[in-house]
């Protein structure tokens, strides 16, 4: 035993982490390390020159000689009863789930087996807890070693793929893996195992999984990494996600569906509000015309009476026709919020700051929300321009500050606020605007509320909840119109005993702010030579009779052939055309071209309170078009007609 004894190899086996028992060709103990006498409770003299079999459990020493002599036969280094579960025998009788590696020493003395023998109870609890973990776990968990073969998987991969357990096990894990991913999956395998960091696997990509019938299910799958004494080991939780996408494309399918079914509700109400407002322009046409004769003809009677009887002996009378003028003003006011609904009024927008528009009105509106209501002006600094119609955006405020009022009898506050930002999507399509700039004005009142079947129809034209009498209904119509009409979108939210607000969104504008002009004075005319041409008898009259008092030569016609016949015959020349803009036969804008075709230097001013877009693009006064809105006073004539003769 000299050689055995060497200390060398005596000092390998004291270092070596495991139990070494040296067994001869007859299979007695020849050599062990201290690590054996504390594993199996033998002292070293206990062992040595004992049969091997001392150490194995009773069950299985029958057959150990067998197995022993088939390793000397083929004494190559393998680990001993792969695939079986081996164990050891302790000095009292009790056994332990061992592990064991068999090499081969040839000695001067023979063959000497050394088998290292390791306590396995700490691993198999690990594993045995590992696996009641998969088992728990609610996923199907594959277990795939380096070189992509399944080690272990859990029940639930029985149930969702459809293989036995004994049919996947040593398998390459592409039997899981559908055919037109199969040849890429070994990449993306390796990459994984290249950094086992845990992560979902195919990040953004649309993973399947292939079932035993051959059939496909859309997966879900996290991957994660586990290193064993055998190497690292991929864990791959799959989870069938196909009732998950279900629900997912019918929730998708419902929400387009409501948003399909908003956008035809919009559309209805859109088509219900322009036929309203069809109506409403040609009703404001021909109401225009009439409250033009009656303004001036009483504006002719007043006159008439304050030349007569100086002394004011028929004061009362006068104060009477006043009245009747008062009257034909509210009346037009009225077709004006008419056509500002149906978005036909002429409009001349300029850039302005809606700030200076809501500082402008201020005082008008605390006087029309009376001393019970507190006024709240909250003004953003630096706020884009917008383009707009100062004059309407004031008839906005004006019918916003009315209907807040009446909703809050007992007093409360009305805030006004302006902010500014950028809109983009969705919040654009679901306010029916292109993503952009824009302006909020947000009007909001401490009322009563608005409950929602009434909610739905507060823009409707002469809708009103008011008593009769008390409202005409075209409050929020004309908001509605007006705000349209600018480019912009109206937004409102109310509910019962909580209040109203009322957002409308203007879009910016790069052009620059218009200068505030002064009113003009009315001036007569000096023997400047009119042409008038008015198809309603009555107001043709009305306007040739204030401009003939008024210092002007004054022709009037009934029509375009008429205004040719008396520039053929009769007139030798014009200063100023001066035509309404619906006409039959002929419209305005025709007989204005035929005329400056005889006379290129006549100036000339259109006349009418609903121009059917025959002036304007998009409800916008074409540039260089003169436009007087019907109807209109003695003043607001003269004053145009001095304008456009006076520039240059």
């Amino acid at each position: 035993m000299g050689q055995l004894a060497d200390h060398r190899f005596t000092g390998l086996l004291e270092a070596a982490p495991d139990a070494m028992v040296c067994v001869d060709g007859d299979g007695r103990i020849a050599l062990v390390n201290a690590q054996v006498e504390r594993l199996f409770g033998y002292g070293r003299d206990e062992l040595i020159g004992q049969p091997v079999e001392i150490l194995v459990p009773d069950d299985a020493r029958l057959v150990h000689p067998s197995r022993r002599a088939r390793y000397v036969a083929d004494p190559a280094p393998r680990p001993m009863g792969a695939g079986m579960q081996l164990a050891g025998r302790r000095r009292d009788g009790t056994t332990f789930p061992a592990e064991i590696s068999l090499s081969a020493i040839e000695t001067d003395e023979g063959i000497l087996i050394t088998a290292a023998v390791r306590d396995a109870t700490l691993r198999q609890r690990a594993e045995a807890k590992f696996r009641g973990l998969l088992e728990a776990a609610p996923d199907a968990m594959v277990c795939v070693d380096a070189a992509g073969r399944i080690a272990v998987v859990n029940a639930q991969v029985e149930r969702l793929f459809g293989y036995g357990r004994g049919e996947l096990i040593g398998q390459p894990v592409e039997i899981l893996v559908p055919d037109d991913a199969r040849l890429f999956h070994p990449g993306h395998r390796a990459r994984y195992v290249a950094d086992p960091a845990p992560r979902p696997m195919g990040a953004g990509m649309q993973l399947a999984a292939r079932r035993r019938d051959g059939t496909t299910f859309p997966a879900e799958i996290s991957l994660s990494a586990i290193d064993t004494g055998e190497g690292i080991l991929v864990t791959a939780a799959v989870r069938d996600v196909t009732e998950r996408l279900e629900i997912q494309a019918e929730r998708e399918r419902l929400l387009t569906q409501a948003e399909r079914d908003k956008l035809e509700r919009q559309l209805h109400q859109s088509q219900r509000l322009e036929s309203l407002g069809q109506l409403a322009g040609g009703v404001a046409h021909d109401f225009n015309n009439l409250l033009g004769v009656i303004s001036n003809y009483a504006g002719f009677a007043n006159k008439q009476i304050a030349r007569q009887f100086p002394d004011g002996s028929w004061q009362s009378i006068s104060s009477d026709i006043e009245q009747v003028q008062l009257a034909a003003e509210r009346a037009a006011a009225l077709t004006h919020q008419l056509l500002a609904f149906a978005r036909q009024e002429v409009i001349q927008p300029c850039a302005l700051n809606l700030n200076d528009t809501v500082v402008g009105v201020e005082q008008l509106l605390m006087r029309t929300l009376g001393e019970h209501v507190e006024l709240i002006a909250d003004l953003a600094g630096d706020l884009p321009l917008v383009l707009a119609d100062p004059g309407q955006l004031e008839q906005v405020l004006v019918n916003l500050a009315v209907n807040a009022r009446d909703a809050m009898p007992g007093g409360g506050k009305l805030t006004i606020q302006t902010t500014s930002g950028r809109v983009g999507e969705p919040a654009a399509t679901q306010i029916g605007l292109p993503p952009g700039g824009y302006v909020m004005l947000r009007v909001s009142d401490t009322g009563c509320g608005i409950p929602k079947h009434v909610l739905d129809r507060v823009f409707e034209p002469f809708f009103t909840t008011k008593p009769k009498g008390e409202g005409t209904g075209l409050g929020l119509a004309t908001v509605y119109g007006i705000i349209n009409q600018a480019g912009g979108s109206v937004l409102i939210y109310s509910e019962p005993g909580m209040g109203t607000t009322l957002t409308a969104y203007l879009p910016v504008t790069s052009a620059a702010a218009a200068a505030a002009q002064a009113a003009a004075e009315p001036m007569p005319g000096s023997g400047q030579v009119v042409l008038v041409v008015e198809d309603e008898p009555a107001m043709r009259e009305v306007t040739r009779r204030t401009l003939a008092e008024n210092g002007y030569q004054v022709t009037a016609v009934a029509g375009g052939k008429e205004a040719l016949a008396a520039l053929t015959h009769r007139l030798d020349h014009i200063d100023l055309l001066l035509t309404d803009v619906i006409m039959p036969q002929m419209q305005g804008k025709e007989v204005a071209a035929k005329v400056l075709a005889l006379y290129p230097d006549t100036r000339v001013v259109f006349m009418s309170g609903y121009t059917q877009g025959l002036l304007s693009a998009q409800g916008v006064l074409e540039p260089g078009i003169h436009l007087i809105e019907k109807p209109f006073s003695e003043a607001s004539l003269l004053t145009k007609l001095h304008e456009v003769l006076s520039a240059p």
